[in-house]
């Protein structure tokens, strides 16, 4: 099995929920300023909130992400040591992990998902009848 190519990917996946955790906060407030309906799509921003809630609730409890968990055990059966360095992994491992306490991840997450609903309030989304014009 071509392990290390499955943990790559699992680990571009990963930064990508990242990113669309991150990035679609600040998409939420940059759209509504600039008048971006898809920004408030009912369903977008469901998953958003949702991506968000799952994190904090993992750090509370104390759990580590499954796509860490995944990318590790994939990495193991490679022969890798967990997180060994490959052009891919080196970036991409710079951007999402940290050496820190869990507790202050949980303390961040919860921050940062208090900033998801505040937007969610100020910024509600929009549910759209789908069907076609007029409808």
């Amino acid at each position: 099995m071509p392990y290390r190519a499955l943990a790559d990917a699992v680990l571009i996946i990963h930064v990508g929920v990242v990113l669309f955790v991150v990035l679609g906060l600040a998409a939420i407030f940059l759209g509504n300023r600039a008048g971006w309906s898809w920004v408030n799509g009912f369903w977008w921003r469901a998953a958003h909130l949702a991506a968000i809630v799952v994190v904090a609730l993992q750090a509370w409890l104390g759990r580590y992400c499954p796509l860490t968990i995944l990318e590790s055990w994939l990495r193991e059966q490679a022969g890798q040591p967990a997180y060994a360095r490959s052009f891919i992994q080196h970036w991409l491992q710079q951007l999402i992990y940290y050496d820190a306490p869990l507790w202050l991840f949980a303390i961040v997450y919860t921050m940062f998902g208090g900033l998801v609903v505040w937007a969610w309030r100020r910024f509600p989304p929009e549910r759209r009848r789908t069907g076609g014009p007029g409808t």
